[in-house]
């Protein structure tokens, strides 16, 4: 078992996860079932979540995977229902679900600096940007419809999403995602303040840069060595290093917690290891 950051039970809450399948929710998924929660993880990839479900249940924790399409309406409120079934009304949900495209990405950092046959700002596929605008916003607004309902005619719940550090700046090469992850943090400050008579909180994460299966390859070189955008983010992390999975899990219990952070809501807090308040010099 995963040795929690912080001595707070979930006991008796409903806890939805979107985006499961994946290694940062699928621990947070985990970790909230470590802590007693009822845990719903929800994954376009219904194999994954199946298998986090058993892993979960072999060490005698509670949390069952569903097959979701984030962007499907229908099925979204199909899943909705077989949770109130099972587990009764969502206390806290954790819209996770979100990524890029290859699609909606550049080959070179600066237009001036481009290479025969790179991928151009101006070879973006529309549809391709469409997509990760769609996957990371209408991904958290269309979850948020459906599993907040109990909580606005309960007067209580939590909502949490997940931006990125790129909501702040935008990152080199990846202006879609970029723009799609502020768009996720106003949004939350948005709810935050629709919901503020309602009782229901939300907040949001920033993670900083993880290393990941996805970009360990943009990262590292073959031989371990950093590849020069690795040595790029390192340069301008004040700790120097990358951030590790786990270190989410502090940031999202304190903000899933209602005695811990009843006051707290409309905030998205960076778990960079300094990376947003570094400069430069």
């Amino acid at each position: 078992m995963t040795e929690l950051p912080l001595n707070i039970s979930f006991t008796g809450k409903t806890v939805v996860v979107t985006g499961a399948g994946g290694v940062l929710c699928g621990a947070m998924a985990k970790a909230f079932a470590q802590a007693g929660a009822k845990v719903a993880a929800l994954d376009l990839n219904q194999e994954s979540v199946e298998k986090l479900a058993e892993e979960a249940a072999g060490e005698g924790l509670l949390c069952k995977g569903y097959k979701a399409n984030v962007l499907d309406e229908d099925e979204i409120e199909e899943v909705h229902q077989k949770v109130l079934e099972d587990f009764g009304p969502c206390d806290i949900l954790i819209n996770g679900a979100g990524g890029n495209s290859p699609r909606a990405t550049t080959d070179n950092e600066y237009h001036h600096e481009r290479k025969e046959g790179q991928t151009t700002f101006f070879d973006l596929d529309p549809k391709g940007v469409d997509f990760v605008f769609r996957l990371n916003f209408q991904g958290t607004l269309l979850p948020t419809q459906a599993f907040a309902k109990e909580m606005a005619q309960r007067n209580s719940g939590c909502i949490l999403n997940v931006s990125s550090m790129n909501a702040y700046v935008p990152l080199t090469k990846i202006p879609a995602y970029s723009g799609a992850k502020a768009a996720v943090s106003n949004f939350t400050q948005w709810l935050a303040t629709h919901f503020a008579g309602t009782g229901i909180r939300c907040n949001a994460i920033a993670p900083g840069f993880l290393v990941s299966n996805q970009n360990r390859s943009l990262l590292f070189q073959e031989d371990g060595s950093p590849t020069p955008r690795s040595s790029k983010i390192l340069a301008g992390t004040p700790m120097g290093r990358f951030v590790e999975g786990e270190e989410l899990l502090g940031a999202v219990f304190f903000l899933c917690d209602e005695r811990a952070a009843s006051a707290v809501t409309g905030v998205v807090l960076p778990v960079d290891a300094g990376y947003s308040a570094y400069s430069g010099v």
